[in-house]
């Protein structure tokens, strides 16, 4: 279902982010796929990418075969996307499949839900999104076991024995940790467990989890691969077809699915998905170094500064390292003067958009993070107009 070729190229870029990213001379790079992913062969008097097909029923006479039957079960525009997300995850792959969904936690929750029984192990990791974490007392319900351990330093490999699943999310949101997808992926593998990554924040042009051994690759299409912060989606992509049929079978019987304008406006939006993560990740490094001349702010995390934890790690697999930057101030008030003073973010829980956006975000609850901790994602505006407003906000706030 891939859209386009391409090779299995994963080295880094410097600082963090741009370039075409070119996947070698066998295959196009990654601003051409962008553009080109999921869309049908050029048609005279035909718009390049169709629009949205609002449909709750089909015309069936005599015996109900398909390809489309009812609006819950099929939708053309849905087809599109899905094949885009998977060229994209997958390049050259024909047996890559994704499954799109209403949002990002409705793909976690039916991977989780449809591959798990009672009886059964899952392996969270500790420090993930928390609504991910919050599906553990509901698997635990169904008579689900559930270990949790840190993503840093590669601590889920130790809970494995027995295991039916292993959920990864790399980079951790909204700590940044790393892990090694590859080593996690054969030790599970080994044990007889399958994997999930969440690769939300990577995103399929950041990193790859299927290349790295995943049988899951896991995104909330509501940040960086629609990226206007106007829609909410999700996705799920696998290489093997029971799989992505259990899951597909999951989404028509509890109805998670998306609206067609949604997946043709998060389809339009992956157009512009390289400039855009490029000129993020490029962002997130500007701010990144900035911050780490303030005294006032401590625990600088990106994956692409050189002196991070998870950078070495991260270089390994990614080959962009995001638009997120976390950090801590001194306190809840700080903080809070702080966002109070910026003028070019949003203050906003959601990652991933074209603008700027950043939240203390202690205040959900739910996360091990000191009062003071920022989660700032980084938009596509100038870098000198964002690092000016952070640094001017900081002096606000300091003041």
């Amino acid at each position: 279902m891939s859209a386009g070729t391409g090779g299995t190229h994963h080295t880094h870029h410097t600082a963090g982010a741009a370039g075409s990213a070119s996947e070698g001379p066998a295959g196009p790079g990654d601003s051409t796929r962008s553009v080109h992913a999921g869309r049908p062969p050029a048609t005279p008097y035909e718009p390049s990418l169709p629009g949205p097909v609002f449909v709750s029923h089909y015309h069936l006479p005599g015996e109900a075969a398909g390809p489309y039957t009812y609006g819950r079960d099929e939708n053309p525009t849905w087809d599109l996307l899905e094949t885009a997300v998977a060229g994209l995850e997958a390049p050259g792959d024909g047996a890559a499949a994704t499954v799109s969904f209403a949002s990002g936690m409705a793909a976690v929750a039916a991977v989780l839900l449809s591959q798990v029984r009672s009886g059964e192990t899952v392996v969270l990791p500790s420090d993930s999104y928390q609504a991910t974490r919050a599906l553990q007392e509901r698997l635990e319900s169904f008579g689900v076991e559930v270990r949790l351990a840190p993503t840093a330093g590669d601590a889920q490999v130790r809970a494995l024995e027995g295991a039916r699943l292993l959920w990864l999310e790399t980079p951790s949101n909204p700590g940044l940790d790393v892990c090694d997808i590859r080593r996690l992926a054969d030790a599970a593998h080994a044990a007889g467990a399958l994997v999930a990554v969440d690769n939300t924040l990577a995103t399929p042009l950041g990193q790859r989890p299927l290349e790295l051994g995943a049988d899951f690759s896991v995104s909330s299409g509501t940040k960086a691969l629609s990226g206007h912060g106007d829609l909410l989606m999700g996705y799920v992509t696998t290489r093997d077809a029971g799989l992505a049929a259990g899951v597909r079978k999951w989404r028509k019987l509890v109805g998670a699915i998306p609206g067609p304008m949604e997946a043709w406006l998060a389809h339009r939006s992956l157009a512009t998905l390289a400039l855009r993560v490029d000129r993020q990740a490029g962002n997130a490094m500007a701010l990144a170094q900035a911050l780490l001349t303030r005294p006032e702010v401590a625990d600088v995390r990106h994956p692409g500064l050189p002196g991070d934890p998870s950078h070495a790690v991260a270089a390994a697999q990614m080959r962009r390292f995001g638009s997120v930057v976390s950090f801590t101030l001194p306190d809840q008030a700080h903080a809070e003067r702080f966002l109070g003073a910026l003028r070019l973010t949003a203050e906003a829980t959601s990652f991933g958009s074209v603008q700027c956006t950043a939240e203390r975000r202690g205040r959900w609850g739910g996360d091990a993070v000191p009062p003071g901790f920022v989660r700032f994602s980084v938009g596509i505006e100038d870098p000198d107009d964002i690092v000016a407003d952070v640094l001017r906000a900081l002096d606000e706030a300091a003041g």
